[in-house]
């Protein structure tokens, strides 16, 4: 029924505690195809520490759930959850589907077929009775959802997930796909993937406006994805989310090195950006405003740099969100050099086993296959490969498939010098 669980997640009167609960509901498979794997998920999920799910040094419990078939169990610990005298994180992957006779959205559990919806799902207005409950302490729900055939009309057409946005202290964030989404390998999706990597690879815990920002930027969603909440909800959202509390490095743990201010003589301070831009840059560059996204990214770089130096860790993150801006954009030469300085300048601090820097380089050499023009990938090539060479890649492959188009893109008599 499920692989972990710890405690009742507190009750009134207690100390403040905190709770996880990460549910893993049916797969969403298509012709063979593999949607979303809400098992992979929850696993790679769960091995964030509570703590950095919830934002805070508070005890906590994390109980995981997969392969439940009665709806009940989920209730009973939904209101466990709830309870918790603590901030609660609620995460949620599978499949949405809905009953044929009353239209009514379900979270599919496993074992749940077109016929056993009403008896075999958790139904969608239990989840959101139960959070509407909640009060007084922070609550987050993320979800990372395929909507069938059946449920999409229920979710795509309205551009929202029934009831979560009037819940009053509760922010829920995710990615709801449709029933035509491509079939992925059955690995951890892009959304929840990218929630992990944000996690881990940030000096202090971001918000998670900041988290989701991110990683739906990173895990470019496939076009008519539901995103919660959307780029425009979030250009409304003004005012920068709330900080998460800082959070000093526990036992086991080595984040990236928080660079304190630049030693010298004073600088002439440049242009300042207010607040975290985050947000702001990625709804200009979904809704094709690329100027604009640049031009901003930029003058936020300057002003990090001005204060941290070139080489901190809050530089590094600023060039690697313009590597991914110069993607969306189509500027693959930049975005390219952008994802080699990242991860040189990471190596330095890391290493070549970092995970941050293999993804860097992994950016790196996916925007260099992109550049269709033989100067510019001359020009972005030799520093691709000069770190490549460095790094003890997963698949030695890459390294030998990015030397022959180097190599093809010197030789002009060469054919096919622009697809390794």
């Amino acid at each position: 029924m499920g692989f972990g669980g710890v405690g009742d997640g507190g009750g009134r009167g207690r100390a403040p505690r905190g709770h996880v609960l990460l549910l893993a509901a049916d797969a969403a498979v298509r012709r063979g195809g593999v949607l979303v794997a809400p098992g992979v998920n929850v696993a790679a999920l769960a091995m964030v520490p509570a703590d950095v799910l919830l934002g805070c040094d508070v005890p906590a419990d994390m109980v995981c759930l997969e392969g439940v078939r009665d709806p009940n169990t989920v209730l009973a610990r939904l209101r466990v959850a709830v309870a918790a005298t603590g901030p609660l994180f609620v995460y949620v992957s599978g499949r949405l589907t809905a009953d044929r006779r009353s239209r009514r959205l379900f979270v599919a559990l496993a074992g749940t077929t077109a016929g056993s919806v009403r008896y075999t799902s958790l139904p969608w207005e239990w989840l959101v009775g139960e959070l509407r409950s909640r009060s007084g302490c922070v609550t987050t729900v993320v979800v990372d959802l395929v909507a069938d055939k059946e449920a999409w009309p229920l979710v795509g057409q309205a551009g929202a997930l029934p009831g979560l946005a009037e819940l009053a202290g509760v922010e829920v964030f995710g990615v709801v796909c449709g029933p035509d989404v491509p079939a992925g390998g059955g690995g951890v999706s892009g959304y929840t993937r990218q929630w992990i990597d944000q996690l881990r690879r940030a000096p202090v815990r971001p918000s998670d406006v900041e988290v989701h920002v991110l990683a739906v930027g990173s895990a470019a969603p496939a076009p008519g994805t539901l995103v919660v909440p959307s780029a425009r909800e979030l250009e409304t959202r003004r005012a920068p989310a709330p900080a998460r509390p800082r959070r000093e490095p526990g036992p086991g743990r080595k984040p990236e090195p928080v660079a304190g201010p630049v030693a010298g003589p004073a600088s002439r301070p440049g242009p300042v950006v207010e607040g975290d831009p985050r947000a702001r840059l990625h709804a200009l560059a979904v809704e094709g405003r690329h100027g604009e996204a640049d031009a901003l990214a930029r003058a936020w770089e300057r002003s990090v740099v001005e204060r941290w130096g070139r080489a901190s860790a809050e530089a590094v993150r600023c060039a690697e969100i313009r590597a991914d801006l110069a993607r969306m954009a189509g500027d693959f030469v930049s975005a390219t050099r952008l994802w080699v300085h990242a991860g040189r300048t990471r190596l330095e601090w890391q290493g070549g086993d970092a995970v941050e820097v293999r993804d860097a380089a992994a950016g790196a050499l996916y925007c260099w296959t992109q550049v269709k023009n033989r100067a510019g990938a001359l020009e972005s090539g030799p520093e691709l490969v000069g770190l490549l060479r460095t790094l003890p890649l997963p698949d030695p492959g890459h390294l030998r498939l990015a030397e022959r188009r180097l190599e093809a893109l010197r030789d002009p008599d060469r054919s096919g010098a622009l697809n390794p």
